[in-house]
């Protein structure tokens, strides 16, 4: 039976034995005896994503007091969820971030955890995620971003909205009314000044125009 340990878009945790591009933390919200969470979702306000294996190590999951593995889909739902790359095993990637969040947000010199006070305010309303108003087209959100239309959330990528699955994208067609953003605001400036994050291969075979 698959553990509890996979991010939606919307930041909840699920059961699923569908495998993930990226594994992160919130801090340690498990019991390493039973491999079940906790009822609290976060000790701490740096919510990282990670490479799943680092330097030829790999950590078993939920083994041990240490912080709780988490999976997601691909990056673009990670950052959807309110989690950033780790400055440990993903620093170019990070730094990437932090350049882009730096000047899409237009500050300067920020540290890990200026990011990370600005994301848990944006991230969550009173223990549940919150979602932001959508102040532009869907079609003119950058690759990456996420939104939220009832109980489905898509992925926009080259202009189009794909719908998420645990599995993988598909196909969609949605409006722009009644849909909210998933992705923070500070990231979705991220993504409009150039962070690119990594896609599902099935969000990619969407986007590729035949020859």
């Amino acid at each position: 039976m698959p553990l509890q340990n996979r991010v939606t878009p919307t930041g909840d945790i699920i059961a699923t034995s569908h495998r993930g591009m990226f594994v992160g933390n919130r801090g340690i919200i498990h019991d390493p005896a039973t491999k079940t969470l906790l009822k609290r979702r976060w000790s701490t306000p740096a919510w990282l994503t990670c490479v799943l294996e680092f330097r030829g190590r790999r950590r078993e999951v939920m083994a041990t007091r240490s912080w709780t593995e988490l999976f997601f889909l691909d990056e673009a739902t990670a950052l959807a969820a309110g989690h950033r790359p780790c400055f440990f095993c993903r620093r170019d990637d990070a730094n990437m971030f932090r350049a882009a969040w730096e000047k899409g947000n237009r500050v300067t010199s920020v540290y890990a955890t200026d990011i990370d006070r600005v994301l848990h305010i944006e991230r969550l309303d009173h223990g549940r995620k919150r979602l932001h108003r959508l102040r532009q087209p869907l079609r003119e959100l950058p690759d990456g971003a996420m939104v939220q239309r009832g109980a489905e959330s898509y992925l926009i990528a080259q202009g189009r909205a794909l719908r998420w699955s645990s599995a993988g994208y598909s196909a969609a067609d949605i409006a722009d009314d009644n849909t909210m953003l998933l992705t923070p605001p500070s990231t979705l400036r991220a993504l409009a000044a150039g962070y690119r994050p990594l896609l599902h291969p099935s969000a990619v075979r969407q986007t590729i125009s035949p020859a």
